[in-house]
């Protein structure tokens, strides 16, 4: 995929993110694409649902399964605002996910500092996408709770 359509979609998770951030929730939002279609948007839900495993990718993965009529998504491509935790990371392999972006590193909780093998070995990574933009509003939203 080219990085005018990695950008397209990563706007639309972005959009997820500005939701979860109006909603007081940490602003992470996550889009999943299947053949040039998105199949599933989804944001942070932790505090509406009371649930600490309902980020943005857990309920993404979950709603893509549901309108494909499958668990895995090896077609698919997961774009998120903020780099999985090793939480999403061991279910986005466990769904056989084709291609996974995200926007701003998670230096912190990330998995890719902790189980960087825990994706799908055929699962192609980019990062980087609308990093500066993705990454701000996790900061605004902190400084905001300080």
């Amino acid at each position: 995929m080219d990085a005018e359509q990695d950008k397209k979609y990563m706007e639309l998770a972005y959009k997820e993110a500005v939701e979860a951030y109006d909603n007081d929730e940490i602003p992470v939002g996550a889009v999943v694409v299947c053949n040039g279609r998105v199949v599933a948007r989804a944001h942070n839900l932790t505090e509406t649902l009371n649930d600490v495993t309902a980020h943005a990718e857990m309920q993404a993965i979950t709603a893509a399964a549901n309108e494909l009529g499958g668990k895995y998504l090896n077609n698919c491509t997961l774009y998120v605002t903020l780099e999985p935790c090793i939480m999403c990371a061991g279910a986005i392999g466990w769904s056989q996910l084709g291609r996974l972006v995200w926007g701003a590193d998670d230096l912190k909780r990330g998995f890719s500092r902790y189980a960087p093998d825990a994706l799908h070995p055929k699962t192609e990574v980019t990062k980087g996408v609308m990093e500066e933009k993705c990454s701000e509003i996790i900061k605004e939203f902190f400084k905001q709770k300080r």
